[in-house]
């Protein structure tokens, strides 16, 4: 399910975690994930995971407020060379009603979309494919049903990634594609539906923040009519200052020396700047002044004729110049320059990055449980028995999914995540925290399932829990919490190695759990845990027997 040039590090966080990360003496980060790829390996053989046929064709979709775009790239010799670019204007944040709820014209249109970038895709393989919706995913209300729809177009799973992830992976595109050097930059993206702002030096993204604010959504809310004024564009221009003024103080606490705006806004603006003859080269607060009085002199939408400004562009421009004109006033820029890459450009290395022994998400469930004062070891060998017996029933059980054997693991390693907060109940609040964090790298369904996960991995079992996630996770999600379950059970006596790893059986409802004639005999703690399990597993269910 789910699944950068060669002098660059190949994975992207910010220098907390890569602090946090340091002190904890976990070294290298990838180590979190050798045991899954242990256990990948081993079913790759054996024919139960299918293998990517080594390709180095990746491919990213972007599934934005305003448009879709899909990129397909030959990775080679530590470089991107683009294949196929796609983008097509869809106005999906413009299908949202004030609830929220999207409208059919506007699902129809994202559907058929994603219909012709499915074909495209058909000949990669599923874990080099990434598609990530934004803003106006994340606002959608009753968002499942179009989910289920979308991924079946499209061919692939698509996450809703939070808008702090989305802003570094953004930063990360620009950093990495542009080969800007070690230079201290900002980096703005104007979207559909909100605003990023990242700074940073170099590969590192130290200061990201989403913004709710975007061309799309101003544009229909002070501009929806078509008429252009002086009156309107301070109102849409204060509505901006009000989105970005409460993090100026951070940005600027930062410093720079480059700003790069990117994505269609600015690209777009930059067009018409300097075919206009407003400007040489890039955006300047000066040139930006001339070209609002020119639109403001066209005093409708309709009457708007400027050179560099496409049809399709046109209906949301107002609200991304009044974003604009607010930034560049707010954080003091004078000059930026415009980069043609953004969002995809960094979902494709980091894409990248998880198929190589640094995945940026290892690096976050490391920095997670120096944060929180977790004893890695103990987490670590929870880790090592779940992933035994996932190995054991992966194929019987229709787990053998990358992703499956991934959130096991990881939710592993985190399952004690709450017990800085309380012992009682640590459960609770490890899926609490999970569930709430940035965790750069993952995925809101991503973060769901690892809560979940946590949460179900003692007492009494979830349910609800389970069962509130999409359709198609609820029985794999079942699976593995129980083998987690099975794993923080064998390791109760929290000793440094277990005594023996049992045989695991599943089948359908059923799943059998057997130990040498004389095991359980000698652990007797063990066998009365085994039994309250047996009750416990069959509220849902399943019938678990142990001999």
């Amino acid at each position: 399910m789910q699944r950068t040039n060669n002098k660059k590090t190949a994975v992207e966080t910010n220098s907390a975690s890569s602090e946090l990360v340091e002190t904890n003496n976990l070294g290298d980060s990838s180590s979190l994930s050798r045991s899954i790829d242990t256990v990948i390996a081993d079913l790759s053989d054996s024919g139960s995971i299918e293998k990517g046929a080594g390709s180095n064709v990746y491919a990213a979709v972007d599934l934005g407020s305003n448009s879709f775009h899909l990129v397909i790239s030959r990775y080679e010799h530590g470089e991107f060379n683009v294949v196929d670019r796609q983008r097509e204007v869809v106005r999906l944040a413009g299908g949202l009603d004030k609830d929220h709820n999207l409208s059919k014209s506007a699902a129809d249109r994202a559907l058929k979309c994603l219909e012709k970038f499915g074909q495209l895709l058909r000949s990669i393989p599923t874990d080099q494919v990434r598609a990530v919706g934004t803003n106006a995913l994340r606002r959608m209300k009753d968002k499942s049903r179009f989910l289920d729809a979308a991924e079946r177009a499209l061919g692939h799973n698509i996450e809703i990634i939070a808008g702090r992830e989305e802003a570094r992976l953004i930063y990360l595109g620009v950093s990495r594609w542009s080969a800007g050097g070690d230079e201290a930059r900002l980096v703005i993206d104007i979207g559909g539906g909100s605003t990023e702002v990242i700074a940073g030096r170099g590969d590192v993204s130290d200061c990201r923040e989403s913004l709710e604010v975007g061309c799309v959504v101003l544009s229909n809310q002070f501009f929806q009519d078509g008429k252009l004024s002086r009156k309107r564009f301070k109102k849409a221009k204060l509505a901006a200052e009000l989105a970005i003024q409460p993090v100026v103080k951070q940005f600027r606490m930062q410093g720079w020396t480059q700003v790069l705006g990117c994505s269609g806004t600015m690209k777009s603006i930059n067009n018409v700047l300097i075919q206009g003859g407003w400007s040489r080269d890039g955006i300047n607060r000066e040139a930006l002044n001339a070209l609002l009085e020119d639109v403001i002199s066209a005093r409708h939408i309709d009457q708007l004729d400027i050179a560099g400004l496409s049809k399709e562009r046109t209906p949301v421009f107002p609200g991304g110049l009044a974003i604009l004109l607010a930034l560049v006033e707010l954080f003091d820029i004078q000059q930026m320059s415009v980069s043609d890459i953004a969002l995809r450009e960094g979902v494709l290395y980091d894409l990248v990055g998880r198929s190589s022994a640094e995945d940026i998400r290892d690096v976050t469930v490391a920095a997670m449980l120096n944060k929180w004062g977790v004893k890695s070891a103990h987490g670590q060998l929870v880790r090592e028995t779940a992933l035994a017996l996932y190995r054991q029933v992966a194929p019987d059980w229709d787990i053998s999914d990358r992703w499956f054997c991934e959130m096991l693991g990881w939710s592993s390693s985190l399952h004690e995540l709450g017990l800085l907060i309380s012992h009682d109940s640590y459960h609770t609040h490890g899926a609490y925290i999970v569930e709430n964090a940035d965790m750069a790298g993952f995925a809101r369904r991503d973060q769901l399932l690892l809560a979940s996960l946590i949460a179900g991995h003692r007492r009494k079992f979830p349910i609800d829990r389970f069962e509130a996630l999409p359709s198609s996770l609820v029985t794999p999600a079942k699976r593995i919490a129980i083998l987690l379950r099975l794993a923080v059970l064998l390791h109760r006596e929290r000793s440094s190695e277990l005594l023996e790893l049992p045989e695991l059986s599943a089948s359908g409802q059923s799943l059998e759990l057997s130990f040498s004639p004389a095991f359980l005999r000698a652990q007797p703690l063990t066998a009365a845990d085994l039994e309250q399990e047996q009750s416990w597993l069959k509220s849902i269910g399943i019938r678990f027997s142990y001999i």
